[in-house]
């Protein structure tokens, strides 16, 4: 597989060392509209060709894949044209902005019968993998209740950075440069982390979300500092589960954690991820009794980049893909809705408010 990499700011690193590690991918070009970003990036990997513009690199054409890296609401415009020339993408998350792009993005993908997968990167934690299977094996019988949190302090502590004087964090809190807050950064890694562990999908959703005061005026610079810093979420599953979920920037004492608690009829499963590692507990059979938990050895599990190099040579899909992308961005767009109207929606609703914004724009 040769591939593309789109975008060479700080996760294409990531990108870079993960597919440099698997056995029949060759990274042959890279593209950035810094040139002096493009050229640093590609001595730093061993990639000889950079481009400026993705037209140039179409138009040059000697790549089967691309990982495209670019900020949030530039993987809409520069998918498509990709998809339009046959190429595979993984594409970082969010899909795109809204849902009525992701959809579109989702439906071109399908068109194109290329594989499009959607760098959720918690699918590569084995102990959510290992939930999810004994969910699915019935060994916690049917799911009534879910938790699932996100927490993070890189509004607290400095030790991701100085956020109030690096670009690569401002726009994080700025809607005006195209984010949705910490609902649209780490809301679709909860929800599909939640969902996925859970076996189910939200079908209704009632949020709240909050913007904390971070600098005089809230602006530092060109940054409106505008954007929610935290959510909190009631959820309904289709499976019949109800869930709690809800995520912050200004969890002080929490780096980076995930955590998934599942209830079922007849036992229950808690997954937590750290930067230290992941671990996986069970209340099982008679265990149930006395509230006993025990660990479980979840072993190994392929990174999102091994299966998406797997299904490009095998040309095959995988996931996650698009439409599940889209289908998670149309739960984060009711989200933002219901917070402007104070009530529960569901995701039956989200196509009525897309054809709602098209007639009044």
């Amino acid at each position: 597989m040769r591939l593309l990499i789109l975008g060479t700011g700080g996760m294409a690193n990531s990108h870079a060392k993960a597919f440099a590690e698997i056995e029949g991918v060759e990274m042959v070009a890279a593209v950035d509209v810094d040139p002096a970003r493009a050229k640093a990036f590609a001595a730093q990997h061993g990639i000889e060709h950079t481009f400026n513009s993705l037209e140039e690199a179409i138009s040059w054409d000697k790549f089967d894949a691309v990982a495209n890296v670019t900020p949030d609401k530039a993987h809409h415009p520069t998918t498509l044209p990709l998809l339009a020339a046959g190429k595979h993408v993984l594409c970082e998350k969010p899909l795109a902005e809204n849902y009525e792009r992701a959809a579109e993005m989702a439906l071109a993908a399908e068109r194109a019968g290329v594989v499009a997968m959607v760098n959720l990167t918690y699918r590569n934690v084995a102990p959510l993998q290992k939930a999810r299977e004994l969910v699915l094996a019935g060994e916690i019988g049917q799911l009534r209740h879910l938790e699932a949190s996100y927490l993070q302090s890189w509004l607290v502590s400095k030790a991701w950075g100085d956020w109030a004087s690096e670009s690569k964090w401002l726009w994080r809190l700025s809607t005006r440069h195209g984010s949705n807050g910490v609902l649209g950064d780490v809301g679709i890694h909860i929800l599909d982390f939640a969902g996925y562990g859970g076996c189910s999908s939200v079908e209704r959703v009632f949020t709240r979300l909050k913007a904390f005061d971070k600098a005089p005026g809230n602006r530092i610079g060109e940054y409106d500092l505008d954007a929610n810093d935290s959510f909190a979420m009631t959820a309904e599953f289709a499976n019949g589960a109800m869930g709690v979920i809800h995520a912050s920037r200004w969890a002080t004492g929490h780096l980076n954690e995930l955590r998934l608690r599942l209830h079922g009829d007849k036992g229950a499963l808690e997954v937590i991820h750290t930067p230290d590692g992941s671990s996986l507990r069970a209340c099982l059979g008679a265990d149930v009794e006395k509230a006993k938990w025990r660990s479980v050895d979840a072993g190994k599990v392929p990174t999102n980049y091994q299966r998406f190099a797997e299904a490009v040579k095998a040309g095959r899909p995988a996931g996650p893909d698009f439409r599940h992308a889209a289908d998670l961005q149309k739960v984060l767009d009711l989200a933002i809705q219901t917070e402007l109207e104070r009530r529960e929606l569901g995701v039956a609703d989200a196509d009525a408010l897309v054809e709602e914004r098209a007639a009044v724009g």
